[in-house]
């Protein structure tokens, strides 16, 4: 990499169309003619992006100050400045030929008086790190005058309450900030939903390579390694190509890459989904990829001074960037699909050999998914996703297709709304041997009846000619908190438990056959993660309730014992041959290949009853709540808590004799797969549990395709109709066998 010595004292001019130009040049129609403007200070920076301001400075005081030449050019925040004049000012500065500025009837519209402004700045940073040199002049200290002057009538605000530190200062609430993940589990959502995602800590997160005609950067640069980068500059150089390599700097947020014979960009660049500036003002580019669509944050996509395609160029001219963006993500053509998930037996072949030996083996599969509520599909929570698959019609028959190709005993569904469930799942699940039931929300109760059918809840259905229905029960978390003795009235309860509406369903069923006895719930927790007391305290009265309901349905007697002579043996020997019948050898050798059935089990307690825990518990696996929910139990101390007070769980701490067990915790260490994706998370918040002294686990779905993750941003997308993904499957030890669970 060629770094020219040459001292930043002396101006420099590079050969550029602007300094050749020897024809008359026009006035530019916004900025008008030389001379008739005061001093030119920082162009205005582009909405939501502080682009030309650093700390007070708002101009470059001293612009023909020289400054030591360095070899060490990374600061810790490079700011743009109005570079030294070099013998210009802005009103010298011309519109390249290309410029819509210069032609009859173009479109000056204020996206596009901004990008011109912001065009001429970047032709004024043409000089070997310019950026670099105006942030080393904008840190130098100022001298403070020798008696400070104060305004006596200054109050100092008061401090911040502790309960902040104590959020501040919890380990889950700092990895549920970084997280960050999109979950549209509230409404309605007053609020953008938070995108930024924390680069790694560095000591400095910008890079100014701008200026030193850098001819090539190969593809094995060391550049690509630091991926804490937030602003990287490589304007004003020889560059012909960018290397695809580009896409691992996931934290850039600005891009400089004007001035240099560019023809192309590469489709990686739409992986940059932390983008909000893209600069690429005086190359050749004639086309934008579409790829660039996923760009969803970006606020000023530089294109000035490039023979670009006009009708993209128009787009910018008149509607802005946001507006090619979304052109670019509608019209982007449909990525291969990924291969088929590969199921990952869990058993050795002398245990699946022991356990179709086996006539009481039996086995149970589940399928747990947030399908994405159509009311919480909209461009704002997902602006890289395509329009056409954001709608429900196009999102439901992919829905429909994964829950049906799976074709397992349970399906736990979490964000599925009355209209949905009721005009399709319902209908067409039907046809596939389901039935099923639903529980909205709380908050259906006080809505509208067109409203009430957009309230999203929870919905289960089993297999109808397998399994009874013997009871269903509702678990509204704030309903049954105020019912808890302990739980004194306090602000911690008022202002946080019992302003959310999260539910669970539990419903109790019976093999049709063997009458062995199952407990399936489906749990949809909080999203905020700033309540992970909250999610705590829902998950605490989950189990509680859950303890409870298996202790009674424990007691239920079991079924009368099928008779010794039923139809089904008059219809095997239809000719009533009796012991001395010659046929009779035969006809017993035949029921002896059956096993007899068993008698119905009997449940002494309700912890020997299988049981099957599925949902969306917008909880990592460093969180309170899995580790609640796998070692059984938590100190009351835990920082998940936040120092809020919820009667005996915060004295006494939470404890259940559940037993449980994640599904995926039986396919050994490391992480956990993925059940969420979206460009600012990845990772598990989704799980299946199960009961580990009565269920064990035969095998599971396994990860999307990692090639395939690594060439999409997000979730949903044309192939995955949610952000979330579908879980595995498992089976218990001597009654059950198998479940499946999906994201």
């Amino acid at each position: 990499m060629y770094y020219p010595q040459q001292s930043p004292a002396i101006a420099h001019k590079l050969a550029s169309h602007h300094d050749q130009s020897s024809w008359p040049r026009p006035h530019h129609q916004v900025l008008g003619p030389p001379g008739s403007q005061p001093n030119v200070g920082p162009p205005p920076p582009s909405p939501g992006y502080a682009l030309y301001t650093n700390g007070s400075i708002q101009h470059h005081p001293h612009p023909h100050h020289p400054l030591p030449m360095q070899h060490h050019h990374h600061q810790n925040s490079l700011s743009h400045y109005p570079s030294p004049t070099n013998g210009h000012s802005l009103q010298q500065h011309v519109l390249s030929q290309n410029s819509p500025a210069t032609a009859t009837g173009q479109i000056m519209s204020a996206h596009w008086q901004q990008q011109l402004l912001k065009c001429e700045m970047i032709r004024s940073s043409r000089s070997p790190f310019h950026r670099a040199r105006a942030s080393a002049l904008a840190s130098r200290t100022v001298a403070k005058a020798a008696i400070p002057i104060t305004n006596p009538n200054f109050v100092k605000p008061p401090d911040a309450p502790p309960e902040t530190d104590a959020a501040e200062a919890s380990p889950a609430s700092i990895a549920a900030g970084a997280v960050n993940h999109p979950s549209s589990t509230v409404a309605p959502i007053k609020a953008p939903r938070p995108t930024s995602i924390r680069p790694p800590e560095n000591s400095w997160s910008s890079l100014d390579m701008g200026g030193v005609n850098l001819k090539n950067i190969p593809p094995t640069s060391g550049l690509f390694t630091f991926n804490f980068l937030i602003n990287l500059y490589l304007n004003h150089n020889a560059l012909t190509t960018v290397p695809p390599q580009i896409a691992k700097l996931r934290h850039l947020e600005l891009l400089d890459l004007s001035g240099n014979p560019l023809s192309t960009l590469p489709p990686e660049l739409g992986m940059l989904t932390q983008l909000k500036e893209l600069y690429v003002f005086d190359n050749q580019i004639t086309d934008i990829p579409p790829e660039l669509g996923t760009l969803h944050q970006l606020k000023t996509l530089g294109v000035e001074g490039n023979p670009l395609d006009t009708s993209l160029k128009q787009l910018v001219q008149k509607d802005g960037t946001h507006a090619l963006i979304s052109y670019l993500r509608d019209s982007c053509p449909v990525p291969t699909p990924p291969p088929e998930r590969v199921w990952k037996n869990l058993l050795s072949p002398a245990e699946e050999e022991a356990m179709q030996s086996d006539p009481y083996t039996e086995t149970i599969s589940v399928l747990s998914y947030n399908t994405l509520c159509p009311k919480y599909a909209t461009e704002r929570l997902y602006g890289y996703t395509p329009a056409w698959a954001l709608t429900w019609d196009y999102r439901k028959q992919l829905v429909l297709t994964e829950l049906v190709k799976h074709d397992t005993d349970f399906l736990c569904l979490q964000e599925v709304d009355i209209a949905a469930y009721e005009d399709y799942f319902s209908k067409y699940l039907k046809g596939h041997d389901y039935d099923g039931f639903h529980w909205p929300k709380s908050r259906y109760k006080t809505k509208k009846d067109t409203e009430r059918r957009q309230v999203d809840g929870c919905a289960t259905f089993y297999k109808a000619s397998k399994y009874t229905l013997v009871e269903k029960q509702l678990i509204e978390f704030s309903a049954v908190a105020m019912q808890r003795p302990d739980f004194e009235k306090t602000d911690d309860m008022f202002n946080r438990v019992l302003i959310k509406d999260n539910i669970a369903v539990v419903c109790l069923m019976e093999d049709k056959q063997t009458h062995t006895r199952f407990i399936v719930a489906n749990a949809h927790l909080d999203w905020d993660p700033l309540f992970c007391d909250v999610k705590l305290v829902q998950v605490a009265l989950l189990l509680d309730e859950i303890d409870k309901i298996a202790a009674n349905f424990a007691k239920y007697p079991p079924p009368p014992p099928p008779s010794a002579h039923t139809p089904a043996s008059d219809e095997a020997d239809p000719g009533g041959s009796g012991p001395g019948d010659p046929g009779a050898s035969s006809s017993t050798s035949a029921s002896t290949s059956k096993p007899l059935p068993r008698p119905a089990p009997h449940y002494s307690d309700g912890t020997k009853i299988p049981l099957i825990i599925c949902g969306d518990f917008n909880s990592a696996p460093e969180s309170g709540v899995y580790e609640f929910l796998s070692t059984g139990q938590l100190a009351p101390t835990h920082p998940d808590f936040l120092s809020h007070k919820y009667g005996k769980y915060t004295t006494d701490g939470l404890r259940h004799r559940l037993g449980l067990k994640s599904v995926y915790a039986a396919l050994g260490p490391g992480d956990p797969p993925l059940t969420n994706y979206t460009p600012s998370f990845q990772g598990s918040i989704d799980y299946i549990w199960y009961s580990s002294a009565n269920v064990a686990v035969n095998g599971a779905l396994g990860e999307v395709d990692k090639g395939y993750l690594e060439k999409v941003v997000g979730f949903p997308n044309a192939h995955f109709p949610s952000e979330y993904v579908v879980l595995p499957s498992f089976h218990v030890h001597g009654v059950l066998t198998h479940v499946l669970c999906a994201p």
